[in-house]
């Protein structure tokens, strides 16, 4: 009867223990469920990239063989669907693209034939905004902007 009672104990001791460390282990981090390439499609590389704050990130990608540039907003985390946006524009052609709306997870597509020409592209989660100018055209340096409204 001992032998009974101290496995019972023990068993006992080790399921607590199993549940106090399952209960407080940190949740798992939702991650981005999409990335850039699956947005804008086959044959789009990444070129360029802009954190949104800490609430995920905004990427130009860049298509050779049509030349065609795409901009995306994709989210760290996604989950309920908050004011999003994706943009690009090109000053020399006036030629531009956006898409803005509610969204749980990324913003975007947004496209633009871009071969040749410097590109403006930005994107915004909730209310942080970010905005990139005279971006991919050589060797002119590029200008940043992040905003908070």
């Amino acid at each position: 009867m001992r032998f009974i009672h101290s496995m019972l104990g023990a068993t006992a001791l080790a399921a607590l223990s199993v549940g106090a460390t399952t209960a407080l282990a940190a949740p798992a981090s939702a991650v981005p469920n999409t990335t850039p390439g699956k947005v804008c499609g086959s044959g789009y590389k990444t070129v360029n990239s802009a954190p949104v704050g800490s609430l995920g990130t905004v990427y130009l990608a860049y298509n050779a063989s049509n030349g065609n540039n795409c901009v995306v907003t994709i989210r760290n985390n996604p989950g309920t669907a908050v004011d999003m946006s994706a943009w690009i524009y090109v000053p020399d052609t006036n030629e531009g693209d956006d898409d803005y709306g509610r969204y749980t997870s990324y913003a975007g597509p947004s496209y633009v034939i871009g071969k040749g020409y410097c590109v403006d592209w930005g994107g915004s989660i909730a209310n942080t905004h970010v905005q990139v100018t005279g971006s991919n055209c050589a060797s002119l340096k590029e200008h940043r902007t992040t905003s908070t409204r």
